[in-house]
C-alpha cells in the first residue's frame, strides 16, 4: 500500500494508477519550465514567502519560486519524478522540501503558506471539490493560489477530450473522475473557488513544443503522457485498429496546431486572494 495516498476510498485505485503512469513526465521538463518562471511571475511570488507547489513533478515551480527568494517545498504522488526534482534543487542551489503526497490530502498544516501554486498538476485530482479545498486549507488568509491549465478548446484540452473519449467505460458503480480540462475553464474555476477567495483574475501564455513533425510530436506525447500510454498499451492488446486510429486522431489534431516546426499551446493562468473569513 503506499502511504502517500492518504485517500483509501473510492479512488484509492485511480491514485495508486496516477502515482506510477506519469512516471515519464520528466522528459517535457525543457517545456515546462519556461512556463513555470511565467506562473511564478504570475502569482507575484516575493522573497521570503512561503510556497507550496502541489502536483510538482519535477520541481520546476519549486525551484523558480526558490529562485526568487522564496521558501518552497513541493508536493506528488509520482516518486521518480520527486527524485528529479531533488537533482533540480541541488543544481540550482536552492533548498526545497519535496515530499510524496496526494493534493487531496496534504499533510499540512491549515494557513501554512503564504502563496500554493500548481501547474497543470492539481487538475488530475479525482475531486476538485476535495483538491481545492485542500489548497485552500493551507493557504494562509490574504495569501494567495495561483495555477495553470489547459483550455478544452485548445490544442492540450482537445487532446485530454481524446483520450477520455476512448478510455474503457468504468466498472458499473465505479465512481468517475471530473475531467481535468474543466480546469480550463474561467467560469468553471470562478465556480470551484466560489467566495472563499475575492480579486480573481486570469492570464494566458503559450508553451512551445518543438516537433519535426506531427508524427514526432504523437511519439513524444505517446512517450511522456501517463494517460495516453496507458490507453494504447491496452488497446494495443484487444483493439488494434483501435489505437491506430487514436494515433491517427492525434497527429490530426497536432498539424491543425503547428507552426512551421512549432506546436504552440495555449494555456490558462489563475490566481485569486484568499479571504480571511
Amino acid at each position: 500500500m503506499n502511504t502517500a495516498i492518504h485517500e483509501a476510498g473510492p479512488f484509492h485505485q485511480f491514485k495508486a494508477r496516477q502515482r506510477d503512469i506519469w512516471g515519464g513526465f520528466g522528459a517535457n521538463e525543457s517545456f515546462t519550465t519556461v512556463a513555470a518562471g511565467v506562473l511564478v511571475a504570475f502569482a507575484r511570488v516575493r522573497a521570503g514567502e512561503t510556497v507550496l507547489d502541489v502536483g510538482c513533478g519535477t520541481g520546476v515551480v519549486a525551484v523558480a519560486a526558490a529562485r526568487a527568494a522564496a521558501h518552497a517545498k513541493g508536493l506528488d504522488l509520482t516518486p521518480i519524478l520527486l527524485e528529479r526534482a531533488r537533482e533540480n534543487a541541488l543544481i540550482a542551489g536552492v533548498d526545497i522540501e519535496f515530499t510524496e503526497g496526494d493534493a487531496e490530502a496534504l499533510p499540512y498544516a491549515d494557513a501554512s503558506f503564504d502563496v500554493v501554486l500548481s501547474q497543470f498538476g492539481h487538475m488530475f485530482a479525482p475531486r476538485p471539490e476535495v483538491a481545492t479545498a485542500e489548497m485552500l486549507r493551507v493557504l494562509k488568509p490574504g495569501g494567495r493560489i495561483a495555477f495553470t491549465t489547459w483550455p478544452p478548446e485548445h490544442v492540450m484540452g482537445q487532446f485530454f477530450t481524446l483520450i477520455g473519449r476512448n478510455m474503457p467505460a468504468p466498472p458499473s458503480g465505479a465512481p468517475v473522475p471530473a475531467p481535468p480540462v474543466l480546469w480550463g475553464d474561467p467560469g468553471i474555476v470562478r465556480e470551484r473557488l466560489g467566495d472563499r477567495v475575492f480579486d480573481l483574475r486570469f492570464g494566458r501564455s503559450t508553451m512551445d513544443i518543438p516537433a519535426l513533425s506531427a508524427n514526432h510530436a504523437q511519439l513524444a506525447f505517446e512517450s511522456s503522457f501517463g494517460p495516453l500510454k496507458m490507453l494504447l498499451a491496452s488497446l494495443e492488446q484487444n483493439q488494434p485498429e483501435r489505437a491506430a486510429s487514436v494515433r491517427a486522431e492525434i497527429v490530426h489534431l497536432v498539424n491543425e496546431n503547428m507552426e512551421g516546426s512549432v506546436l504552440r499551446q495555449i494555456y490558462l493562468m489563475s490566481c485569486a486572494t484568499k479571504n480571511a473569513w
